[in-house]
């Protein structure tokens, strides 16, 4: 989650976990099956990521969208998914550093702006 102007905005996000790329990034105002699934069709069409399985929270939107769009996932609490936090950690850092940057713009700036953070790539 990410505030802007003292609204919070939720970051999608996908990592390659071999790489530490993002891969694809997102900024909304919340959470729905719906911007999920935007977001996962958006990542297939620019990326292969047929043959990809996604760790995933809990949160079943998630899920479902990865059903929806025909690509395996999976929960996973340690392993593989403890490296796809780090990098969130590191966005969440980057992102305290530059907080103030987000006071009063618009949530369409921020978005171009994380997006283009995906960026200096992280590690």
């Amino acid at each position: 989650m990410i505030w802007i102007d003292g609204e919070k905005y939720w970051l999608y996000a996908a990592v390659d976990p071999d790489s530490n790329e993002l891969l694809h990034t997102k900024l909304e105002p919340t959470r729905t099956n719906a911007l999920a699934e935007i977001f996962f069709g958006e990542l297939k069409q620019n990326h292969d990521v047929g043959d990809a399985v996604f760790l995933v929270d809990d949160a079943t939107p998630l899920k479902e969208a990865c059903r929806r769009h025909g690509l395996a996932f999976e929960y996973e609490r340690h392993g593989d998914r403890n490296s796809v936090e780090r990098i969130f950690r590191e966005v969440k850092r980057r992102n305290d550093c530059f907080s103030d940057c987000f006071s009063y713009v618009d949530p369409e700036t921020a978005d171009d702006w994380l997006s283009s953070f995906a960026w200096n790539q992280l590690i």
